[in-house]
């Protein structure tokens, strides 16, 4: 059995304002071509299909698509799609057609909806025969895996939470067992997730956000039962292993979702399972639009630039300039530059003016790389205010730290309470 592991499509993701709209057709269609030449007989996409929980009309129809051309072609190959909602994706809108896309083999779970069972299928073959169990969890909210109580702590929450997911798989893996000994076949149990494993790598600006307000808990390989052959992982947008085991995998994300990662390579991952043993292959992905970051003088960077003109680059460029000139006039020179070619300048980053307000800001540092307490606390310095007013203003300061982010975990999980 051939299945496919994919995840963090993100559709709908702009890049400072421009549309992305065409890269992700490009990889859906480069996706169906490869389920059809390779054979795969299972896809399964571990959350973060859109990048908000309102996607546009376009996006949906995007969406749609993919899902008509893999499930009902006479060419596709593959029996089964198996679909679970991420931490931006909205669970009623994932979960409103499902009924009517299960009579196609397509399997979508938005949400825990508090019933393991339903998260357990049975895939089979064209005779009808079982072939595997997939326990098909989507992303865990804080409401589904936890109870709060008056006066916890910040370490007595992450306990909670860690307990809360290690539960939930513990119990999916019972039913999984359960079904497979009832089938009487020694066939491969497959899990999906959607959170963020202790030592996983991330990028700068690529995107990837804390699951839970306030918390730093990360699960560990150890929350995933030996049951499992094969883990298929979303929400980090690195491909990676999960503690050095081939079975415990991310996809990452298929098409940069930043100018981080502009360098890195994009894969997807084929599964083919001969027993339970999967074997697993890197599949990358072509890149569809090209990034570039450019660093230095105003020199440095418009050498670069007449570089990749020469070259007929048609890349989107991000541009950390350094030095003392002015924001304008650094502008001005740079759209110059780009003007009659291809390229396309997404974004400027200039640090005279953050040098100006911060005062103690390295030549070699950048904003993005600056914990907000430290920024916060260079600004009261630059403005030498008072050190007994610190403590409380730097409180103050946390809090509406907090408070926007519980604002952006409720309005991405749309109707939550």
């Amino acid at each position: 059995m051939k299945i496919l592991h994919t995840s963090d499509w993100h559709l709908g993701r702009t890049l400072y304002g421009r549309s992305r709209q065409r890269e992700f057709e490009l990889f859906l269609d480069w996706l169906t071509a490869l389920v059809e030449s390779r054979g795969i007989e299972a896809l399964i996409v571990a959350g973060d299909i859109f990048d908000t929980t309102t996607p546009s009309n376009v996006s949906q129809r995007l969406y749609y698509q993919f899902l008509h051309r893999i499930a009902l072609s006479p060419q596709s190959p593959c029996r089964h799609i198996i679909i679970v909602g991420g931490n931006h994706d909205s669970p009623s809108f994932l979960d409103a057609p499902k009924d009517l896309l299960r009579s196609f083999d397509v399997h979508v779970l938005g949400a825990m909806n508090g019933d393991p069972v339903e998260e357990v299928l049975v895939l089979r073959d064209a005779d009808g025969e079982p072939e595997a169990v997939v326990c098909a969890v989507p992303y865990l909210r804080d409401r589904d895996i936890r109870t709060v109580e008056a006066g916890e702590s910040m370490e007595d929450k992450n306990r909670k939470l860690i307990e809360g997911v290690l539960r939930h798989y513990a119990e999916v893996a019972r039913i999984a067992e359960e079904r497979r000994q009832s089938i009487g076949r020694d066939i491969p149990v497959i899990a999906t997730g959607h959170l963020f494993t202790a030592g996983g790598v991330k990028l700068e600006d690529d995107g990837v956000r804390d699951l839970y307000v306030g918390s730093l808990a990360h699960v560990g390989a150890s929350v995933f039962p030996a049951l499992f052959d094969y883990v298929a992982l979303g929400h980090l947008h690195v491909p990676q292993k999960v503690g050095g085991e081939a079975r415990l995998r991310y996809s990452g994300s298929p098409i940069p979702m930043g100018f981080g990662e502009a360098r890195q390579r994009k894969l997807v991952l084929e599964v083919e399972f001969a027993g339970r043993v999967p074997a697993v292959s890197e599949i990358e992905v072509p890149g569809f639009q090209p990034l570039e970051q450019l660093t230095g003088s105003l020199d440095d960077v418009t050498a670069a630039i007449a570089s990749l003109r020469s070259a007929g680059s048609s890349a989107w460029l991000e541009i950390d300039y350094v030095g003392d000139q002015s924001a304008a006039v650094v502008q001005e020179a740079l759209e110059a530059a780009v003007e009659g070619s291809l390229l396309e300048i997404r974004r400027i980053r200039n640090n005279r003016p953050l040098r100006q307000t911060l005062g103690q800001l390295e030549a070699d540092e950048t904003l993005e790389q600056l914990d907000p307490d430290v920024v916060f606390e260079r600004c009261l310095d630059v403005r030498e205010i008072d050190e007994a007013l610190r403590p409380a203003l730097m409180e103050s300061y946390r809090e509406v730290l907090r408070s926007i982010h519980e604002d952006d975990v409720r309005a991405e999980e749309g109707e939550a309470g």
